[in-house]
């Protein structure tokens, strides 16, 4: 027993054993000494006399007694009988034996406190980094030094700000200057993060362990790498694209990179900036209404999602604005450059303000990715779609769900809507997803539902589905045509539709896989691009590509020497 409890964890002294050992002896023999009668003894002799006592003799065929099998038959019947009870009664005691076991197992584990685990240490790069990524680098980024002060590194935190002191005192959480920025004192909130929700207590108190544990900085080699305005990325082959999207004054045209949206001028025979922000993969980058702004939407997946705003201009971040654990899709701006709008894979529709970044609309009643959104005309409404099948109706100013505008049968839509673009006089929604087949619906509905009703879209629209899926869709300026995107097996198409009816104008087969379409303002290009790299600019009313071009400068490969 003692050997028992060592293996269990726990040293039980002799006093608690003993008794538990004095038990066992009485019962572990009767389990295994025969109870059966034997010949000739005592024992055998009593109980086949009791056997015969009990059961009546009966008249033999000579009319005596039939002693000897009889009763030879009764005592074997009282043995087995006798055997069994024997079983089920020391079976009995073991039972509450091996309990009284465990009772002293656990007084004794009691008695002794078990040796307490030890926290790991705490990770920068897993438990801090993620922190400061989600409240303070939207101000303290390359692109965005508030103070001077950077955070998006170690090395770059030690640095300081414009003080030059380092914020961090290995050891020393309280001589530390970011522990005094983030802690609340004298009842005052904390001063940073600057007009924003503080650090949870939690938060606050890892920091401190992580400092007062030597503020070890353990991130890996391969994530030092920095990619920054000053550093922007290095492309070996030519990046997907995913989103597109022409200045108003058709002077620009923005393209989506890795760790950045390219400007270039909208005849693509130069590139004019690179906007090089957090966010990993970019979704969407779109013009304000006037074109001073860029709001560009994306993240880095499983991380973090940002909504950037940049003053196109001065090629200036604005706004860092992180939200949710994952990238964010389908900006759409006010048409009075007040908010901006935008889907999360966390199944949310949301809209900021674009000058701070607050939020003013939340709206979960979808069930998967929400990918596009859109402005209603007089901006009261955002519409959405999402891989769910549907496209939403909320109302901004109290952010309530209004109303499935697309079909809510089942069969109706045939997969997950990706794109929407709202005619640019009415409140018309073209969109296109999974099924292939571009539809316009109107925003409002104007009688009640029935089921198995569509009643929201507009039947003079009647395009030939394309093959494969639609990534994007587009109004020209003047909402006489409309541009469609889809990918289908390695290949792809563009095709540019009238408004009035879905027939075609043009189309081009030669574009590749294609995820991003934009109309020039001036109705006389249609730029489309995908999964290639590949930006090309087409006639829309011939489907000939005008031009194209690779919009990341390639890097060339560096020359591996001989061997000798």
């Amino acid at each position: 027993m003692l050997l028992a409890g060592r293996a269990c964890g726990f040293a039980i002294g002799a006093s608690k054993v003993q008794p538990i050992a004095i038990l066992f002896r009485q019962v572990v023999p009767s389990m295994t000494t025969r109870v059966e009668p034997r010949s000739g003894s005592a024992h055998s002799s009593a109980r086949t006399a009791a056997a015969s006592d009990a059961r009546p003799a009966r008249p033999s065929l000579e009319g005596g007694e039939r002693a000897g099998p009889r009763a030879a038959w009764a005592a074997g019947k009282a043995g087995v009988r006798g055997r069994l009870l024997s079983g089920w009664v020391g079976l009995a005691v073991v039972f509450l034996a091996a309990g009284l076991v465990g009772a002293v197992l656990k007084a004794a584990a009691a008695d002794e406190p078990a040796a307490e685990a030890s926290p790991p240490p705490v990770s920068f790069y897993k438990d801090i980094r993620p922190i400061l990524q989600d409240h303070c680098q939207g101000c303290h980024q390359p692109a965005k030094r508030s103070g001077g002060l950077l955070l998006t590194s170690f090395a770059e935190m030690q640095q300081g700000g414009d003080t030059q002191e380092p914020i961090v005192v290995a050891g020393q959480p309280d001589a530390s200057l970011l522990v005094q920025y983030i802690t609340p004192r004298d009842g005052q909130p904390p001063l940073m993060p600057k007009d924003a929700e503080p650090l949870t207590p939690a938060q606050i108190e890892l920091i401190r362990r992580w400092i007062a544990e030597g503020a070890a900085d353990d991130t890996p080699q391969g994530a030092q790498d920095a990619v920054d305005m000053e550093h922007p990325p290095v492309y070996r082959l030519p990046p997907v694209i995913t989103s597109l999207d022409f200045s108003p004054d058709d002077a620009l045209l923005a393209v989506s990179g890795y760790h950045e949206v390219l400007l270039w001028r909208a005849d693509g025979s130069a590139l004019e900036a690179r906007l090089v922000g957090l966010a990993e993969r970019i979704e969407s980058a779109v013009f304000s209404p006037d074109g001073k702004y860029l709001a560009v939407t994306g993240g880095s997946p499983a991380r973090f999602g940002e909504v950037q705003v940049w003053d196109v201009a001065q090629r200036k971040l604005l706004l860092s604005h992180t939200v949710t654990y994952d990238t964010l899709y389908g900006a759409s701006w006010s048409s009075d450059g007040k908010w901006i709008a935008f889907g999360c894979a966390d199944n949310t529709v949301r809209a900021i303000e674009a000058a701070t970044g607050k939020q003013v609309l939340y709206q979960g009643a979808h069930n998967d990715w929400v990918l596009d959104t859109v402005f209603s005309t007089d901006n009261s409404h955002l519409v959405s779609v999402s891989r769910d099948r549907s496209m939403k109706l909320t109302e901004v100013a109290t952010e309530r769900f209004v109303d499935n505008i697309t079909s809510i049968t089942p069969g109706a839509l045939k997969g997950g809507l990706m794109s929407v673009d709202r005619h640019p006089t009415r409140d018309e929604l073209l969109i296109g997803g999974s099924d292939g087949e571009p539809k316009i619906y109107q925003m409002y509905r104007t009688r009640a539902r029935q089921i198995g009703d569509d009643f929201n879209r507009i039947e003079r629209f009647k395009a030939q589905p394309l093959a494969g899926r639609i990534f994007s869709v587009c109004y020209s300026a003047d909402g006489t045509r409309v541009a469609v995107g889809a990918s289908n097996v390695g290949t792809g198409e563009l095709r540019v539709l009238a408004e009035a009816d879905g027939s075609l104008i043009s189309r081009c087969d030669t574009v590749g896989p294609v995820y991003a379409v934009a109309f020039r303002h001036d109705g006389t290009l249609v730029a489309a691009a995908g999964f290639d790299g590949l930006v090309r600019l087409v006639d829309p009313n011939s489907g000939q590509v005008v031009k194209e071009f690779v919009p990341v400068p390639i890097a060339t490969e560096e020359p591996v020497a001989a061997a000798p």
